[in-house]
């Protein structure tokens, strides 16, 4: 499964960034938050953690 950001329910709070045990998560140059696939484990944390319900698992 490949987690994703939307950026429409983004709040931008910062509490996926900072609970990614990976560090899978950072802010572009747009100031979106997105995830990088390359880090991500699929973990689910960042889901569980986001209180706007953006981040999904595609």
């Amino acid at each position: 499964m490949a987690y994703r950001i939307l950026a429409k329910k983004c709040t931008q709070c910062g509490a996926c960034l900072e609970e990614c045990p990976m560090e899978a998560i950072s802010v572009d140059p747009a100031d979106r938050y997105v995830i990088d696939p390359d880090k991500c484990t699929d973990c689910g944390s960042c889901s569980d953690i986001c209180p706007s319900g953006a981040i999904t698992g595609a």
